[in-house]
């Protein structure tokens, strides 16, 4: 999950944020871009240098560009709370990931200004007026790459009251997860077996074209084939392979080559192994070459699918088709 957090001046977010913490989410906050740029001149960080030097970077960089700064930080696989989100556009680059959720952490000014006061910072408005003034000015700006606050807190998924206790506070954000982590998309069997030969290409020693295939059954990977030299002898891009080194023509000098095939390796590393691909799933990043469909129709393999259709394939389909092996196209970037 990525959870965003927006919200006015002692709303709560950083109690949302320490709460999220404790659970195993880890933090970033959008300002942090903006705080190493402040240590970065040398300058003393307050609460108005950090919303200046803000302004400033949105004007150079872009409305978006803390978000993207930030997003660029994460990894797939980890659960985060972000805070700090001040403009809809910051909201719209996050939005580009489907586990983004933004909540709105709201409470009366009243009562933000009182936890304010409490927490007693030199650099704080000192009486409600001056609060509010100030809070206006981040609420609301013509210039467009200013704070959009008021904006921003309008595109939240979902809102949070923090007028009360932290066990009620947490009790609210609790249900938050419960409601998203429902939500949450994990790619189809097609998908996921597709990156994962598109992950195997990654080991070609192939200097022309990384390919790839994966043998599937029972929805587990029995062997894995990418393309490059036999076992044993030079790497193609140690000058294994006098074709692909000289970089002929696409469909040229094909006997000339000596990588084998991703698809051709994975079956002849079953085989290797003991293991059998009768009535099996191959995954391809290329479609088989008819050389490949040739080896698997014989091994029995009775469906392929592949990602990205290959040029010379015409007979290849006529003979998948005729041998009765199902055949489609399951395309990932």
């Amino acid at each position: 999950m990525i959870l965003g957090l927006t919200g006015k001046n002692g709303a709560g977010k950083g109690a949302v944020a320490d709460y999220l913490k404790s659970k195993g989410f880890y933090y970033y906050s959008l300002s942090d871009v903006i705080r190493e740029e402040v240590n970065r001149r040398g300058q003393e960080i307050t609460r108005e240098r950090l919303t200046e030097v803000g302004n400033e970077l949105r004007t150079r960089g872009g409305s978006g560009y803390l978000a993207h700064q930030i997003l660029g930080r994460l990894q797939f696989d980890k659960n985060y709370v972000i805070d700090s989100f001040r403009h809809p556009e910051e909201v719209n680059v996050f939005r580009t990931s489907s586990r983004f959720c933004l909540i709105a952490v709201v409470a009366d000014p009243s009562v933000r200004f009182m936890r304010i006061k409490a927490r007693r910072r030199e650099k704080d408005p000192a009486t409600y007026e001056n609060f509010l003034v100030a809070e206006q000015r981040e609420a609301a700006n013509p210039e467009s790459e200013r704070q959009q606050l008021e904006a921003t807190e309008c595109l939240a998924d979902v809102k949070v009251t923090n007028e009360g206790s932290f066990p009620e506070l947490h009790q609210k954000v609790q249900e938050i997860l419960a409601q998203v982590s429902c939500k949450l998309d994990r790619p189809c069997w097609d998908e996921y077996f597709m990156r994962l030969a598109k992950v195997a290409a990654l080991r070609s020693n192939c200097i022309k074209r990384k390919v790839a295939a994966i043998i599937v059954r029972d929805r587990r990977v029995i062997s894995t084939g990418y393309n490059g030299t036999p076992r044993g002898t030079r790497n193609c891009y140690e000058g294994g392979c006098p074709r692909c080194n000289e970089m002929a023509d696409s469909g040229t000098r094909l006997e000339d080559c000596l990588c084998s095939h991703g698809e051709e390796n994975a079956i002849v590393q079953a085989a290797y192994h003991g293991v059998s691909v009768k009535d099996a799933t191959l995954y391809t990043t290329f479609a088989p070459c008819l050389m490949c469909t040739k080896m698997i129709i014989n091994a029995g393999i009775r469906e392929v699918v592949y990602n990205v259709d290959y040029p010379l394939n015409e007979a290849s389909f006529r003979l998948i088709q005729e041998a009765g092996v199902i055949c489609r196209q399951f395309k990932v970037e």
